[in-house]
């Protein structure tokens, strides 16, 4: 990957934030931010009563949390079975499966007198049946590493590429997507925790032969860790592949984003983004 041309579609577009690249790998980034060491219960120990239900959500550290540290500082966050940081995102990252059903409470009604419930979705049994669609993969390597494009080598590639961005560059990647595939439905935004937008719903189209981006930041949990009114946007590396090539024939290059730009321009000025 030449980040030349990564750094040309972004000044096309309008993007002041480099966007980040997510893949698997064995080898553990030599620096970045990582949550605390936890042990991961499973749910044969959940079904036994072998879970201490207060050391598995001590030391929470939501994905997106670490994700918006390594944002700000341009450096990598990265997970492992070991250092998953929470439950939600040990699942939606693959490295527990199937998930606990204490979760399905937690995301929906709760436990009356015990546990608040986000109430995300209706009932226990929504959830459970969210689960099995979203069926995350198990991670194919041992870490899960999100880092700016620019840190990567010659050579390597990510398998996701996620932008954090407002309505406007939003809406360029949006065309973008439309423009190099022909597909009016190429953009996706279903319901999930924040990291399943930029990791496990990207893949999960994937994995079933749709080139699909994926909108996201709907999860009210994680709003705190987006800027006000960002989004984030994610897709698979061969569809930014297509976008880098092809970004010059379409309308960015046109009057029309030259008046977007100029809104782009105002937001980040009322933002104090500069």
């Amino acid at each position: 990957m030449e980040f030349a041309q990564v750094q040309a579609f972004m000044a096309a577009l309008g993007a002041l934030e480099e966007p980040l690249g997510i893949y698997y790998t064995d080898s553990e980034p030599q620096e970045g931010y990582s949550p605390k060491p936890r042990k991961l219960p499973s749910a044969a120990e959940e079904a036994r009563g072998e879970v201490d239900f207060g050391a598995a959500f001590a030391d929470f550290a939501c994905v997106m949390s670490l994700v918006w540290r390594a944002r700000r500082k341009r450096t990598a966050a990265y997970f492992d079975r070991e250092h998953q940081g929470c439950l939600g995102g040990a699942f939606y990252l693959g490295y527990l499966k199937p998930q606990l059903d204490v979760i399905a409470h937690y995301v929906s009604t709760g436990f009356a007198g015990v546990m608040e419930g986000e109430r995300f979705l209706a009932s226990p049994e929504d959830v459970r049946r969210f689960f099995q669609i979203v069926d995350p993969r198990p991670a194919p390597a041992r870490f899960c590493v999100f880092q700016p494009l620019s840190r990567f080598s010659p050579g390597e590639t990510p398998e996701v590429v996620a932008f954090f961005a407002r309505p406007e560059v939003i809406s360029g990647l949006h065309t973008m997507a439309a423009f190099v595939t022909g597909d009016p439905e190429v953009v996706a935004a279903p319901f999930g925790a924040d990291c399943s937008h930029v990791v496990t719903w990207p893949l999960h189209y994937q994995s079933q032969g749709k080139l699909r981006a994926v909108l996201g930041g709907w999860d009210p949990a994680a709003r705190k860790f987006h800027r006000p009114d960002e989004m984030s946007f994610a897709m698979p590396w061969q569809l930014f592949q297509m976008m880098l090539r092809r970004w010059p024939e379409s309308f960015l290059v046109t009057e029309t984003w030259a008046n977007v730009k100029k809104k782009i321009a105002h937001s980040r000025k009322v933002w104090g983004d500069e």
